[in-house]
């Protein structure tokens, strides 16, 4: 039994990446070569990718993006009109000119979302690498100070039964010692370069000084790991008092401004309010605000939230 479920789990997770990897080839062969003079435009999206840590040529993820903004953008377009037109019982003119700006603001919001994508992730990569980085160092220190290699700390974080941001990072460098054959300082400072984090470039950094320099890698460690804990309280502490912030602004746009909103349009289409501008009544803000406008702004409320929290 645990054996079927076990393989019941796995196949949606294979089928997914399947099917993605399968959207991805499609978008690069239909448009992959005819989007060469759009390369330029996105000049900053292939260092973010390195960053991102996220396993697709700048290509092919460039055609993706094409390739999905043309569909959600003609998806939009024919959507919104027949919503509006069949659901809503709107005429056909106000129905058109809200199926043009949806298609605009979709388009709008793929491209901006594709390219901040990599710009999200890589920042998620720096802040998981920076709250991982005061108990790194002081596991590297313990296996410096008991004599283990420089090579055989890295690969003794890559194999952490902890799922860690410290570890992808560690296997790459790994790899790029037993694979591609590099020295371990050579190793080093590849991964200081594609690096999301700052703390962890300095940190490289120092490491490969001190390992040049044939210095101690025990007390260089354990002096990183002091200063990154001290870091990390101060941090912790200014998260706290952006967070009661945070909730305050939570509890008066979200929840009192909309629940006035909704009172008011309740009150205004009861009484038989005109429309607003001669095509917006009261009941269609209504359900806009309610059905759109609540959810998109708890969602970016919850994409701020996530952008700043820390993960320990």
């Amino acid at each position: 039994m645990k054996k079927t479920s076990k393989k019941s789990r796995e196949k949606p997770r294979k089928k997914t990446k399947s099917t993605s990897k399968g959207f991805r080839s499609l978008a690069y062969k239909i448009i992959g070569e005819r989007i060469v003079w759009l390369l330029p435009l996105f000049r900053g999206l292939d260092l973010n990718l390195q960053k991102a840590g996220m396993k697709i040529h700048f290509k092919a993820y460039v055609s993706l993006m094409v390739l999905a903004t043309i569909l959600a953008t003609l998806a939009t377009l024919v959507f919104i009109p027949c919503f509006l037109i069949f659901v809503l019982n709107i005429s056909v003119f106000p129905a058109i000119l809200f199926g043009v700006g949806g298609s605009l603001f979709t388009y709008a919001i793929s491209v901006i979302g594709f390219y901040a994508y990599p710009i999200y992730r890589a920042d998620k990569r720096k802040r998981e690498l920076e709250d991982e980085m005061p108990f790194t160092t002081g596991y590297m220190a313990i296996l410096a100070s008991a004599g283990v290699s420089p090579e055989k700390i890295f690969y003794s974080l890559s194999n952490l039964s902890v799922p860690l941001a410290i570890s992808t990072e560690a296997k790459n460098i790994v790899t790029d010692i037993n694979l591609f054959g590099l020295d371990v300082i050579s190793a080093l400072e590849k991964a200081s370069k594609r690096t999301p984090s700052e703390k962890f470039h300095d940190m490289l950094e120092g490491l490969i000084s001190t390992i040049y320099s044939g210095g101690n890698l025990a007390a260089y460690l354990r002096v990183k790991s002091r200063q990154y804990m001290k870091l990390k309280r101060i941090s912790l502490k200014k998260f706290s008092d952006t967070l009661s912030i945070l909730a305050e602004f939570y509890v008066a746009v979200l929840i009192t401004g909309p629940l006035l909103l909704v009172i008011m349009l309740a009150v205004m289409s009861m009484m038989g309010g005109g429309t607003l501008g001669g095509i917006l009544a009261p009941d269609l803000i209504l359900n806009l605000l309610t059905y759109i406008g609540i959810p998109l702004s708890s969602i970016m409320f919850l994409l701020i939230l996530d952008a700043i929290s820390p993960k320990w």
